[in-house]
């Protein structure tokens, strides 16, 4: 269940990669290592709730926030946010 949901949100960046502006490009790329890791982390802890999975990302993403300028940050939970309600 992980893995499917996992492969929803990296098909959705895929699909709009071709109309992306540059901040949805950067954040799409950042999200996917974000995305990928967590799911890998939920997979390894037997964890297979889709809830679970988000706020890894989530957790993931508080954690790797002193990476990003605070208008990056506000890039890419936006991102999030639109990435989980594409696949609801």
């Amino acid at each position: 269940m992980i893995q499917q949901y996992e492969e929803k949100l990296l098909n959705l960046i895929d699909t709009m990669v071709e109309t992306a502006s540059d901040d949805e490009l950067f954040a799409g790329g950042y999200l996917r290592g974000h995305i990928s890791l967590s799911a890998a982390n939920c997979e390894m802890d037997g964890i297979s709730s889709i809830q679970a999975m988000n706020s890894a990302v989530e957790e993931s993403l508080v954690e790797a926030q002193s990476e990003l300028t605070p208008a990056d940050q506000l890039i890419v939970k936006a991102m999030w946010e639109q990435l989980q309600q594409g696949v609801s």
